[in-house]
């Protein structure tokens, strides 16, 4: 399997198959292809599988795409402007990341959704309660809001992030929250009254623009309804 990341704003992914290879994607993720290529929709994993997907911020229903003729092309686009990554990973090795992350991934790959543990992290660390872990073996592509920052954390350093900035980690990497300190700090700042603080050792992915951002900057200029 082969792939091309292109595009700088609205990037989009080429992926090309060999026969028998397949990816699968959530609804709508799929831009064009070429060849041979069977779809099959379905809830991949059942009914459960398929509503824990939804809380998690993907599709009820996910399709699989794979490459009949000796070779195939699909192009898998974004929903938003950002970034997308590549990672592949080992049997076993997880990402925790937030909703609505992934793109698409080689069958092998399992989604889920994840929860916090920590009760302050999902109230206050402003991803909420349920993200999405995303298990190997197998190559995986994510779709970023924004630019991406990429960090390796040693074990016990600690990064302060305004809540809505982290894209995805490493399992290793413990996230909690902590008080901004000072009345001016909390009133005039503008970043609320918690910082999400995430300790190594482990990756971290930050993005420059979480998507709340965004619709609320375009909130302004779209009309409103008079009275």
């Amino acid at each position: 399997m082969q792939y091309k990341i292109s595009g700088t704003v609205m990037q989009t992914v080429d992926v090309l198959l060999d026969k028998g290879e397949a990816m699968y994607t959530e609804k709508g993720g799929m831009g064009w292809m070429r060849g041979d290529i069977r779809m099959e929709t379905n809830t991949k994993g059942g009914i459960m599988k398929g509503l824990g997907r939804m809380l998690s911020g993907e599709s009820f229903f996910m399709t699989t795409y794979t490459c009949q003729s000796p070779k195939g092309l699909i192009v898998f686009t974004p929903e938003f402007p950002g970034k997308i990554i590549d990672i592949n990973l080992a049997d076993g090795q997880s990402l925790i990341c937030q909703k609505d992350a992934f793109m698409c991934a080689e069958n092998s790959v399992k989604l889920e959704m994840h929860f916090h543990k920590k009760l302050g992290a999902g109230l206050f660390g402003g991803e909420g309660f349920i993200l999405q872990k995303i298990t190997g073996p197998g190559l995986v592509f994510l779709e970023i809001p924004g630019e991406i920052r990429e960090y390796d954390l040693k074990a016990g350093e600690t990064i302060r992030i305004n809540p809505g900035h982290i894209g995805a980690l490493e399992p290793t990497v413990n996230y909690d929250i902590a008080m901004v300190k000072g009345v001016a700090n909390i009133l005039f700042a503008g970043e609320g009254l918690f910082l999400a603080t995430l300790t190594g050792p482990g990756k971290i992915w930050l993005q420059s623009m979480p998507l709340v951002n965004l619709a609320g900057a375009l909130a302004r200029y779209l009309p409103t309804k008079s009275s």
